[in-house]
């Protein structure tokens, strides 16, 4: 082995025994870096900062591509094979049908449901954006398809059709008041690990998998939001962004295989379990979230009895 695979860490590890340190810490890291900023006299107290986060990133998503190897690499390497072992993701993938969503449309009050919408606001990544970054370089297919929906998220060009501001300005009219500090470190883990997937090239494949997942798993899901939001009697501004996308992600995830995953694999099997791999992690952490979200909704006796 070379001196350079043998040489210590260059960061304490400590970090990473704090799950939820570490996370917040990426959070506002995130939010710092990708915001727009002027040239600042401690651009190199930046970039030291930005090696130190860059590690514990690599060092969380490096951790977790281990959990997933496994399952990761028993998907099809064949086109016909991973579609099939793609789409069932929707059926048998981590955190499908959890019964939250049930619970949600059916049962959930005003309270428990604008706290769900919080976390979730809180927890948003920025799906125009991710798709965005994670274009770059791809083949000229898939890279079409991915600009095919960035123009639907950002509304064909009409600012009142893009789809972040809906999302916000639902939270606007519910007067929710969405921090990094006030959010389940789940959420926040869900966010870092699409940025970091989006923003980091070498985890280009699992990117495209973990992005075309949520267009495949979302529209049950947020139907069943949507369902809560009306029977509780929500305003048509807060229910737009979620009956949308009850709709559309069901083309934009037939598109998003037809177009993106079924050629990238065509091109090079070895891509699959790294498209794979995207796409596990991003549900685990969507399951993640979901068993923080009851465990935190249902903690009164009546709303578990309501979700039973």
């Amino acid at each position: 082995m070379t001196a350079a695979n043998t040489a210590p860490p260059a960061f304490p590890a400590g970090d990473l025994c704090d799950p939820e340190g570490a996370h917040r810490q990426l959070a506002h890291w995130n939010h710092r870096r990708l915001a727009p900023q002027a040239p600042s006299a401690d651009w190199q107290a930046d970039l030291r900062e930005e090696a130190r986060m860059r590690w514990l990133e690599g060092a969380w998503i490096e951790g977790f591509r281990a959990e997933v190897t496994e399952r990761a690499h028993a998907a099809p390497r064949d086109v016909e094979g991973f579609t099939a072992w793609f789409q069932d993701l929707a059926a048998s993938g981590p955190g499908q049908h959890d019964p939250l969503f049930a619970w949600l449309a059916r049962h959930a009050g005003p309270d428990g449901m604008n706290w769900f919408l919080t976390q979730e606001a809180a927890g948003e990544a920025g799906f125009e954006d991710l798709v965005a970054l994670a274009q770059v370089k791809l083949p000229t297919e898939a890279k079409l398809e991915l600009a095919r929906n960035y123009w639907d998220e950002m509304g064909r060009g009409n600012e009142g059709g893009m789809h972040g501001p809906m999302l916000e300005r639902a939270v606007r009219e519910l007067n929710l008041k969405p921090t990094i500090d006030g959010t389940l470190w789940e959420s926040l883990a869900l966010a870092n690990t699409l940025t970091a997937f989006s923003t980091t090239r070498r985890y280009a494949w699992h990117a495209v998998g973990a992005l075309g997942v949520v267009e495949l798993t979302a529209p049950g899901r947020v139907a069943q939001v949507a369902k809560g939001l009306k029977r509780l009697g929500y305003p048509p501004v807060v229910r737009k962004y979620f009956e949308l996308h009850a709709m559309l992600d069901v083309k934009h995830a037939e598109d998003w295989i037809a177009n993106v995953l079924r050629p990238l694999v065509r091109e090079d099997p070895s891509r699959a379990p790294l498209l794979a791999e995207g796409a596990l992690m991003r549900l685990i952490c969507g399951a993640r979230c979901f068993d923080a979200y009851r465990a935190h909704l249902w903690r009164a006796p009546s709303l578990r009895h309501a979700a039973e």
